[in-house]
């Protein structure tokens, strides 16, 4: 059998039939009645005649379809069928395109959604926004089969050179989650790149607490926080709210109208927005929805400022305190921090550092400690029938925060000594002594 040529097979002619014209070593041109041609590779497995195709000829040419054929017999000496072998890539092909890392992640966002709450601050929307933010932009178009460690930690990378490493932490967590539920859905993947990127993380830094004032400072603060830029009124009284309360900011920002009852001079939070007990609670193994509502008794300064900004509220608001210029979103925790930077506490005070201002305060005055742990809502999932008990102590807990809202407008006054002076705590018909310290 003679061996084809370039000129042989570039001059075969279409005839009535199809035929083929034998090369070597099974590989053959067929000439269709169209005068279309094409490669073919004839071949034995298990004792069959099979056959291949290996292309169209001219887009392959003698010398390529002879590689092809070389590797297909190469495939058959290993025990491969080379048509097994094609289908198989092709497949591959087809699920590189079908998996890709958006698809798979957009599966299992889903998947989670089935377990996770909906909601701003829940978990499932901060996997969305984190992610949308920080991984998609870099890995939403590959395959998820291309995905290696180097790709996953550039990402990482990235956000650890802003100091984000909490969000490094979340993501490296999400990731390993992500890869383990490909595991199983994805057919053909075989390894989960996530694993051990915790081995080289950026070290986090040691936590610093919410630096806050203690009494003395106040004074001052509330002075400068009255001269506050005109422009900021609705962040001023938000940050006044957080004083005369003791609410987490998330919940301050969280506040809508119909969370207060200013006939009876409550503040009630629903308890799916207490996340930080929430979250103590799961740890404890307790059900979150067993947790009672927060309520807050309002002092008569708290009562005139929410009254007054429910006054002003427009159509489209929903929150109490709404972004600038966008009314239907609510004010940011940025947005007060900011504030307390241009009142000059940029490093002494922040928006979650006033209720370590009021802890503080109010214990050195000699308020009960259950008092002020349920004023606070302090997270101690063992004490949902004492300090959590918000009920319980709502009326001396009222008086509580009027007096030191009370305290507070001397203080801003000036009146360090009528302040120090101002409390006397009745309890069961008996007296604390008044607050002796220096301010």
């Amino acid at each position: 059998m003679m061996a084809l040529s370039d000129l042989t097979v570039r001059q075969a002619k279409a005839a009535e039939k199809t035929y083929s014209i034998p090369d070597t070593d099974g590989l053959g041109l067929v000439v269709a009645p169209t005068g279309g041609k094409s490669w073919h590779l004839r071949y034995y497995w298990l004792g069959k005649q099979k056959r291949i195709s290996l292309g169209n000829y001219p887009e392959v040419g003698l010398r390529e379809a002879r590689t092809l054929r070389d590797e297909a017999r190469a495939l058959m000496a290993k025990g491969i069928n080379p048509h097994t072998d094609r289908k198989q890539k092709r497949r591959a092909i087809k699920l590189a395109s079908d998996y890709t890392f958006k698809a798979v992640f957009d599966a299992w966002v889903e998947h989670r959604a089935k377990e996770l709450k909906e909601g701003r601050n829940s978990t499932l929307s901060q996997i969305q926004r984190i992610f949308g933010k920080d991984v998609l932009p870099s890995l939403e178009r590959m395959s998820i089969y291309d995905i290696r460690r180097p790709q996953l930690l550039g990402v990482l990378a990235r956000i650890e050179r802003r100091k984000a490493f909490t969000t490094a932490e979340k993501v490296r967590t999400w990731l390993s989650q992500l890869f383990r539920y490909a595991l199983v859905i994805v057919e053909g993947m075989e390894a989960n790149p996530a694993t051990d990127l915790d081995v080289v993380a950026e070290p986090k830094p040691p936590v610093s607490h919410n630096p806050y004032l203690r009494l003395p400072e106040l004074p001052d603060f509330l002075q400068k926080l009255r001269l506050y830029n005109p422009r900021g009124w609705q962040t001023q009284l938000g940050i006044r709210l957080l004083f005369l309360t003791g609410v987490r900011t998330g919940e301050l920002r969280l506040a809508t109208p119909e969370q207060f009852d200013l006939d009876r001079g409550l503040w009630i939070i629903p308890p799916q927005i207490v996340k930080q007990l929430q979250d103590e609670m799961r740890k404890a193994g307790k059900r979150p929805h067993d947790i009672p509502p927060y309520i807050v008794p309002l002092s008569v300064q708290a009562i005139e400022i929410v009254r007054y900004l429910l006054g002003v509220m427009r159509p489209a608001q929903k929150h109490l305190l709404a972004h600038r210029s966008e009314l239907k979103k609510r004010i940011s925790e940025n947005t007060l921090n900011a504030a307390l930077k241009r009142v000059g506490y940029d490093a002494q005070l922040t928006g979650h550092g006033i209720r370590g201002t009021i802890s503080t305060a109010l214990n050195e005055i000699g308020y009960p400690k259950i008092w002020v742990d349920a004023q606070l809502s302090h997270s101690d999932p063992n004490k949902v029938s004492s300090a959590y008990n918000h009920a319980k102590y709502v009326e001396p807990r009222r008086r509580m925060m009027q007096d030191w809202a009370d305290r507070l407008d001397l203080l801003e006054q000036g009146q360090v000594e009528a302040a120090s002076a101002h409390l006397t705590i009745h309890i069961e018909g008996g007296v604390l002594p008044r607050y002796h310290g220096r301010l």
